[in-house]
Protein backbone atom coordinates (compact mmCIF):
# COMPACT_ATOMS: atom_id res chain seq x y z
CA UNK A 1 0.00 0.00 0.00
CA UNK A 2 3.09 2.50 0.97
CA UNK A 3 4.89 1.76 -2.40
CA UNK A 4 1.41 2.36 -4.22
CA UNK A 5 1.21 5.96 -2.85
CA UNK A 6 5.01 6.73 -3.49
CA UNK A 7 3.92 5.27 -6.53
CA UNK A 8 1.36 7.82 -7.40
CA UNK A 9 3.46 10.73 -5.92
CA UNK A 10 6.14 10.10 -8.41
CA UNK A 11 3.50 9.90 -11.28
CA UNK A 12 2.07 13.18 -9.75
CA UNK A 13 5.17 15.20 -9.83
CA UNK A 14 6.29 13.43 -13.38
CA UNK A 15 3.06 14.98 -14.33
CA UNK A 16 3.35 18.32 -12.75
CA UNK A 17 6.61 18.89 -14.46
CA UNK A 18 4.85 17.92 -17.91
CA UNK A 19 2.12 20.98 -17.24
CA UNK A 20 4.75 23.30 -16.29
CA UNK A 21 6.99 22.94 -19.25
CA UNK A 22 3.76 22.93 -21.70
CA UNK A 23 2.82 26.51 -20.35
CA UNK A 24 6.56 28.14 -20.53
CA UNK A 25 8.01 30.16 -22.94
CA UNK A 26 9.60 29.14 -25.96
CA UNK A 27 12.01 31.69 -27.46
CA UNK A 28 13.73 32.00 -30.92
CA UNK A 29 16.61 34.18 -31.95
CA UNK A 30 18.47 35.32 -34.99
CA UNK A 31 21.76 36.65 -34.78
CA UNK A 32 24.72 37.97 -36.87
CA UNK A 33 26.79 34.69 -37.70
CA UNK A 34 30.25 36.43 -38.15
CA UNK A 35 29.93 38.70 -35.38
CA UNK A 36 32.31 37.72 -32.70
CA UNK A 37 30.43 37.55 -29.53
CA UNK A 38 33.32 35.83 -26.92
CA UNK A 39 34.35 39.74 -26.93
CA UNK A 40 31.13 41.26 -25.53
CA UNK A 41 31.94 42.19 -21.71
CA UNK A 42 30.03 45.29 -21.11
CA UNK A 43 26.95 46.64 -22.29
CA UNK A 44 24.18 49.59 -21.66
CA UNK A 45 19.95 49.94 -22.21
CA UNK A 46 18.61 52.34 -24.31
CA UNK A 47 14.98 53.35 -24.24
CA UNK A 48 13.14 51.61 -27.20
CA UNK A 49 10.82 54.42 -29.25
CA UNK A 50 7.76 54.18 -31.79
CA UNK A 51 6.18 56.41 -33.70
CA UNK A 52 2.76 57.23 -33.29
CA UNK A 53 0.22 56.66 -35.89
CA UNK A 54 -1.12 60.20 -36.01
CA UNK A 55 1.97 62.15 -36.34
CA UNK A 56 5.43 61.81 -36.96
CA UNK A 57 6.40 62.33 -33.26
CA UNK A 58 8.46 59.91 -31.82
CA UNK A 59 7.55 59.16 -28.13
CA UNK A 60 9.70 56.78 -25.83
CA UNK A 61 8.18 53.84 -25.63
CA UNK A 62 8.49 52.95 -21.28
CA UNK A 63 6.63 51.59 -18.51
CA UNK A 64 8.43 52.50 -15.69
CA UNK A 65 7.29 49.24 -13.72
CA UNK A 66 8.00 46.96 -16.97
CA UNK A 67 11.01 48.54 -17.60
CA UNK A 68 12.43 47.93 -14.20
CA UNK A 69 11.01 44.14 -13.94
CA UNK A 70 12.86 43.60 -17.63
CA UNK A 71 16.27 45.40 -16.53
CA UNK A 72 16.27 43.26 -13.40
CA UNK A 73 15.86 39.85 -15.26
CA UNK A 74 17.94 40.54 -17.74
CA UNK A 75 20.80 41.75 -15.94
CA UNK A 76 20.77 39.44 -13.33
CA UNK A 77 21.13 36.77 -16.56
CA UNK A 78 24.25 38.60 -18.03
CA UNK A 79 25.57 39.47 -14.93
CA UNK A 80 25.88 35.87 -13.81
CA UNK A 81 27.70 35.14 -17.27
CA UNK A 82 30.65 37.50 -16.16
CA UNK A 83 28.82 40.73 -18.15
CA UNK A 84 28.77 44.17 -16.50
CA UNK A 85 26.88 47.38 -16.92
CA UNK A 86 28.52 50.14 -18.48
CA UNK A 87 26.80 53.76 -19.49
CA UNK A 88 29.99 55.34 -20.75
CA UNK A 89 31.46 53.05 -23.02
CA UNK A 90 29.18 49.68 -23.60
CA UNK A 91 30.65 46.80 -26.25
CA UNK A 92 26.91 45.99 -26.97
CA UNK A 93 23.16 48.15 -26.34
CA UNK A 94 20.56 46.76 -25.28
CA UNK A 95 16.62 47.56 -26.19
CA UNK A 96 13.48 45.58 -25.19
CA UNK A 97 9.79 45.75 -26.05
CA UNK A 98 7.04 44.09 -25.36
CA UNK A 99 3.43 44.11 -27.44
CA UNK A 100 0.39 42.36 -26.49
CA UNK A 101 -2.15 41.16 -29.27
CA UNK A 102 -5.39 39.44 -29.46
CA UNK A 103 -5.21 36.43 -31.50
CA UNK A 104 -7.56 33.81 -32.41
CA UNK A 105 -7.16 30.45 -31.97
CA UNK A 106 -8.45 27.16 -33.09
CA UNK A 107 -9.65 24.87 -30.95
CA UNK A 108 -10.47 21.11 -30.91
CA UNK A 109 -12.35 19.85 -28.49
CA UNK A 110 -13.15 15.55 -28.49
CA UNK A 111 -17.29 14.80 -28.23
CA UNK A 112 -18.11 11.67 -26.14
CA UNK A 113 -21.27 10.27 -25.71
CA UNK A 114 -22.96 10.12 -22.02
CA UNK A 115 -22.63 6.48 -20.94
CA UNK A 116 -26.14 4.92 -19.67
CA UNK A 117 -27.85 2.04 -18.72
CA UNK A 118 -30.81 0.51 -20.41
CA UNK A 119 -33.62 -1.85 -19.28
CA UNK A 120 -34.79 -4.73 -21.44
CA UNK A 121 -37.43 -7.25 -20.88
CA UNK A 122 -36.55 -10.93 -20.24
CA UNK A 123 -39.67 -12.63 -20.96
CA UNK A 124 -38.15 -15.99 -20.23
CA UNK A 125 -36.51 -14.79 -16.78
CA UNK A 126 -39.75 -12.61 -16.18
CA UNK A 127 -37.30 -9.53 -14.92
CA UNK A 128 -36.29 -6.39 -16.48
CA UNK A 129 -32.16 -7.06 -17.43
CA UNK A 130 -29.78 -3.84 -17.29
CA UNK A 131 -27.57 -3.13 -20.64
CA UNK A 132 -24.59 -1.00 -20.04
CA UNK A 133 -23.55 1.44 -22.86
CA UNK A 134 -19.95 3.13 -22.51
CA UNK A 135 -18.91 6.39 -23.72
CA UNK A 136 -18.05 6.73 -27.18
CA UNK A 137 -16.15 8.70 -29.44
CA UNK A 138 -18.27 10.58 -32.13
CA UNK A 139 -16.08 13.22 -33.59
CA UNK A 140 -14.26 16.67 -32.95
CA UNK A 141 -15.79 19.59 -31.78
CA UNK A 142 -14.22 22.74 -33.52
CA UNK A 143 -14.09 26.10 -32.14
CA UNK A 144 -12.56 29.54 -31.95
CA UNK A 145 -11.33 31.73 -29.22
CA UNK A 146 -9.54 34.62 -28.81
CA UNK A 147 -6.42 34.66 -26.43
CA UNK A 148 -4.21 37.13 -25.60
CA UNK A 149 -0.62 36.46 -26.37
CA UNK A 150 2.39 38.79 -24.99
CA UNK A 151 5.82 38.40 -27.22
CA UNK A 152 8.52 40.18 -25.68
CA UNK A 153 11.94 40.98 -27.82
CA UNK A 154 15.09 41.61 -26.58
CA UNK A 155 17.43 43.45 -29.05
CA UNK A 156 21.20 43.78 -28.79
CA UNK A 157 23.07 46.19 -31.18
CA UNK A 158 26.87 46.77 -31.33
CA UNK A 159 27.66 50.46 -29.83
CA UNK A 160 30.09 51.30 -32.49
CA UNK A 161 28.23 50.13 -35.98
CA UNK A 162 24.87 50.67 -34.30
CA UNK A 163 24.17 47.20 -36.11
CA UNK A 164 21.50 44.59 -34.91
CA UNK A 165 23.71 41.62 -34.04
CA UNK A 166 21.55 39.40 -31.95
CA UNK A 167 17.82 39.28 -31.35
CA UNK A 168 15.67 36.89 -29.29
CA UNK A 169 11.82 36.96 -28.63
CA UNK A 170 9.44 34.75 -26.75
CA UNK A 171 5.49 34.20 -26.62
CA UNK A 172 3.56 33.53 -24.18
CA UNK A 173 -0.47 33.84 -23.30
CA UNK A 174 -1.20 36.20 -20.75
CA UNK A 175 -4.38 36.69 -18.76
CA UNK A 176 -4.34 40.76 -18.90
CA UNK A 177 -3.77 43.77 -21.24
CA UNK A 178 -0.37 44.12 -20.02
CA UNK A 179 2.09 40.79 -19.10
CA UNK A 180 2.40 40.50 -15.17
CA UNK A 181 5.63 40.30 -13.61
CA UNK A 182 5.77 35.94 -13.52
CA UNK A 183 5.30 35.79 -17.38
CA UNK A 184 7.99 38.35 -18.02
CA UNK A 185 10.38 36.57 -16.18
CA UNK A 186 9.50 33.43 -18.00
CA UNK A 187 9.63 34.86 -21.14
CA UNK A 188 13.13 36.81 -20.23
CA UNK A 189 14.07 33.10 -18.79
CA UNK A 190 13.57 31.51 -22.43
CA UNK A 191 15.04 34.31 -24.60
CA UNK A 192 18.18 34.13 -22.39
CA UNK A 193 18.94 30.60 -22.38
CA UNK A 194 19.14 31.20 -26.07
CA UNK A 195 22.33 33.70 -25.92
CA UNK A 196 24.40 31.32 -25.32
CA UNK A 197 23.70 29.21 -28.14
Amino acid sequence: MNSTKKLAGWLGVVLGMFIFAACGSSAHIQKDDTYNFSGIRSYAWVNGTQQTKTTAETRKNTNDLLDKKVHEQVDKSLQANGWRENNRNPDVLLVYDVDVQRENRNVSNPVYSQPMTRYFYNPYARRFVPVFYPSQFLGYDNTTETVREGTLTLSMIDADSDKTIWQGWATTEVNGRRMSDREIASNVKAIMKKLDK
